[in-house]
């Protein structure tokens, strides 16, 4: 079968400080680190294993907290980018950490989803940073949640970024009514999909891929439909991706996170964001450069 996999270790650390963040600035202990490091390295085996069952696999890694300044997780990303059955490999993350290592990547199949942190680090450390993906040719998406504060930050780097390149807003939701009159269009002209990512989604009882074609793997292996899903629907060590899916429709009442509603096939995503839907790269733009 083909299937997206969203994966979460035990890390929940953070080398920014980002105050609307409760991860930020954790340090995990020794301990929860090397948890985390044979977890992933078992998730690795797993992948692996799963060419031999016939599975195509697409992967986003979402920890809690930044994974690309521990090891394991980069030279994850570069194995999987390699293996045959692993359609795409993706991270979200905040592209503090060296490049160097991402020419060892199979391009075509590495992407990732980075978030600008303005007050964490410099307009111009994240363009490079940018660039530094954009001249390798490998797909990403950049983007910042919608604070006012950071209203100017993002519109300075949508002006200096290449226009193929996607430039999202995470909608602020943490105070009800938090945008102003003409905020909304003001970010509208920065991404044109912000108003997809201010709606929350009337969901419950309603279709979703979550637990038939995605699912969300804790760092035991365990499998919930959805992130936000409590119920554990099975375990990738003791049960095959088949014995799990199965038509799940939402037990939500709302879903207003991006790596939730877009697996809603009823809403337009799958034909906005095509094959690039993991990284969030509506196809409207083209990220990898001609080389």
């Amino acid at each position: 079968m083909q299937a997206s996999v969203y994966y979460r270790g035990s890390l929940s650390s953070c080398n920014y400080a980002c105050p609307y963040c409760p991860f930020s600035k954790r340090v995990d202990s020794r301990e929860t680190l090397a948890r985390d490091r044979q977890q992933l390295g078992k998730f690795v085996n797993w992948v692996r294993q799963q060419e031999s069952r016939g599975h195509r696999l697409s992967i986003f890694f979402n920890p809690y907290g930044e994974g690309l300044v521990h090891s394991w997780y980069r030279q994850a990303m570069v194995e999987l980018s390699q293996l045959p059955h692993v359609d795409k490999i993706a991270i979200q993350t905040n592209l503090s950490v060296k490049l160097d290592w991402t020419s060892a990547l199979q391009r075509d199949k590495a992407a990732f989803w980075a978030t600008y942190h303005p007050g964490e680090t410099t307009e111009e450390r994240f363009f490079e940073q940018c660039m530094t993906l954009y001249e390798q040719g490998i797909a990403f998406s950049a983007g910042t949640v919608g604070l006012r504060e950071s209203f100017a930050a993002i519109a300075s780097l949508r002006r200096r970024l290449p226009d193929d390149v996607y430039v999202w807003i995470n909608a602020f939701k943490d105070r009800p009514n938090y945008y102003r009159p003409g905020e909304v269009e003001y970010l509208q002209q920065i991404d044109p999909y912000f108003a997809h990512n201010l709606n929350d989604y009337d969901s419950l009882g309603q279709s979703c891929l979550a637990g038939e074609q995605v699912f969300y793997v804790q760092g035991n292996g365990m499998v919930k439909r959805c992130y936000q899903d409590k119920r554990v629907i099975g375990s990738i060590y003791r049960h095959e991706l088949e014995q799990m899916a199965e038509k799940r429709p939402c037990g939500m009442s709302q879903c207003g996170c991006y790596i939730g509603y877009v697996h809603m096939p009823e809403q337009p995503f799958h034909q906005l964001y095509g094959n690039s839907l993991l990284e969030r790269i509506p196809q409207a733009y083209r990220t990898v450069p001609q080389l």
